[in-house]
């Protein structure tokens, strides 16, 4: 009995030990033309083992990219594709710098904070208070997303003047759409906002008690 730790190294296991062998009997033939058939049947059993490829931009040129890893890069034939190099595949991607820019409210997240930055160069008024408001109700569903549970309207203003650098100023908070309107919009239904209603009334009523005592 052949044992699979006696065999070769599957190259790509997902296309299975049968088309690995291919490859290498393709890599056998000496004849150019027989070999090029050979290869163009292999890359169709391919794409009948993976279907999943075809859902993939220019997934035939993938196939074909790995018929020659499979190959050990040795398979000499026509590709319809610039042949890949073996030093270009392996080469390590560049390594990526993380973000050092610090974010003064985590839950809005920095693009929120970077247009707010820039409301200092919005001279026109009507599209100043546009944005005011646009961003100051973006800035409560943001809230909500972290904390379902309630949210003042006079934080969103105070939050909103201070990222904007005091250009953006809600004269009324209270005009910022509804919470519970928020909260439908997200997904978030009555059955939900009933709970924290009851959490609230709660913690209301704890108090009072303790007052009490």
């Amino acid at each position: 009995m052949e044992y699979n730790t006696t065999r070769g190294k599957l190259i790509l296991p997902e296309y299975g030990r049968n088309v690995q062998n291919m490859i290498a009997h393709a890599m056998e033939i000496a004849d150019r033309t027989e070999r090029n058939r050979a290869a163009q049947a292999i890359i169709e059993v391919m794409g009948q083992l993976n279907p999943h490829l075809r859902d993939v931009d220019d997934y035939r040129h993938k196939l074909w990219t790995h018929l020659f890893v499979m190959s050990d890069f040795h398979l000499d034939v026509d590709s319809p594709y610039e042949i890949p190099k073996q030093e270009v595949l392996n080469e390590k991607p560049d390594r990526l710098d993380y973000p050092k820019s610090s974010i003064r409210y985590g839950h809005y997240g920095k693009y929120t904070q970077s247009i707010l930055e820039t409301a200092k160069t919005t001279e026109d008024p009507a599209e100043k208070e546009y944005l005011k408001s646009t961003m100051a109700n973006f800035m409560k569903k943001q809230y909500l997303s972290h904390n379902n549970d309630a949210v003042e309207n006079n934080v969103i203003a105070e939050h909103l003047k201070e990222l904007s650098k005091g250009e953006l100023i809600l004269e009324n908070p209270d005009e910022l759409v509804n919470t519970n309107t928020l909260l439908r919009s997200m997904g978030i239904g009555a059955n939900n906002n009933k709970k924290f209603g009851k959490s609230n009334n709660f913690k209301q009523k704890q108090k009072k008690k303790f007052k009490k005592q």
